[in-house]
């Protein structure tokens, strides 16, 4: 496949996304991981694996938020709908800031695949509704928990009046989908550099530091491509004091690079459509 024949904003040729999870699951579910490796007995609710995902909304959004804003950067939000409900002050705190609030479906549990037709429909309005009344903003991204959609949920997205959607890992660069009289643009999302290693097989946090550093000194190599990093972060993983402090270094280091541009995936959907 060819290269794109267009750069990203400002001329350059690599792009940086933060992706940062902001994620909750419905009353009575838990997540299906956590620090804790001996399972529970079926039917037992976790409440430990409540309480450490909890930790997200409560403290870890603001201690990212801090570094953002020492960097002057800024992150696509991950936003399940739930916690306009439970707190929409955390919701409103990412909006005021500038970052861009995406939908993360209602809560971690409800995954489009998993929905009917009529279920996904209510489920991409109600986390629209919910999400534009806290954040104050309209709600133009989604990316569903997982990354698994529906074959249908791109062409109802784009009728929902979304612009992007990140449930693709087919390509490096993102690209136009069209459905009828509207397109949306597929955003595919990256998981090289990514704080869930250090949860799941106790890698050291600065791990990600080093490969995040290594996937733009191969861009660089690559002169003659273009090439988009993602580095996703989840609040309640890595907004945890040490976490937060490797993440922020990998930020002030794209922030500072003169031959990268750091942007949203809105930035990005907007950019692409533009072509």
């Amino acid at each position: 496949m060819k290269n794109p024949t267009w750069l990203w904003p400002k001329k350059k040729r690599i792009a940086v996304v933060f992706n940062v999870c902001l994620e909750a699951w419905s009353d009575g579910k838990a997540p299906g991981i956590s620090p804790m490796g001996n399972p529970l007995p079926a039917g037992v609710l976790d409440t430990m694996a409540i309480s450490w995902a909890a930790y997200g909304v409560k403290r870890g959004i603001y201690r990212v938020l801090e570094g953002f804003a020492r960097q002057r950067a800024k992150a696509s939000v991950l936003t399940n709908a739930i916690i306009a409900e439970r707190a929409p002050e955390a919701v409103k705190a990412v909006a005021e800031a500038g970052h861009e609030v995406v939908s993360h479906s209602y809560a971690m549990d409800v995954v489009p695949a998993l929905l009917s037709l009529d279920d996904e429909k209510q489920n991409i309005g109600r986390c629209t509704s919910l999400l534009e009344k806290a954040a104050g903003m309209p709600i133009r991204g989604w990316l569903s928990p997982r990354g698994t959609s529906r074959a249908e949920t791109p062409g109802l997205l784009a009728q929902a009046g979304y612009t992007w959607y990140g449930d693709v890992f087919d390509d490096d660069l993102p690209y136009v989908q069209t459905f009828g009289n509207r397109k949306i643009v597929a955003i595919p999302l990256g998981t090289d550099v990514n704080d869930m290693p250090f949860m799941k097989y106790g890698n050291a946090p600065k791990l990600m530091l080093e490969s995040f550093n290594e996937n733009v000194k191969i861009a660089r190599a690559r002169k003659s491509e273009l090439t988009m990093i993602d580095v996703t972060m989840h609040a309640h993983i890595f907004g945890h004091p040490r976490g937060a402090w490797y993440f922020e270094q990998i930020v002030r280091t794209a922030a500072k690079a003169a031959d990268v541009w750091v942007g949203t995936r809105a930035e990005i959907a907007a950019h692409v459509l533009r072509q």
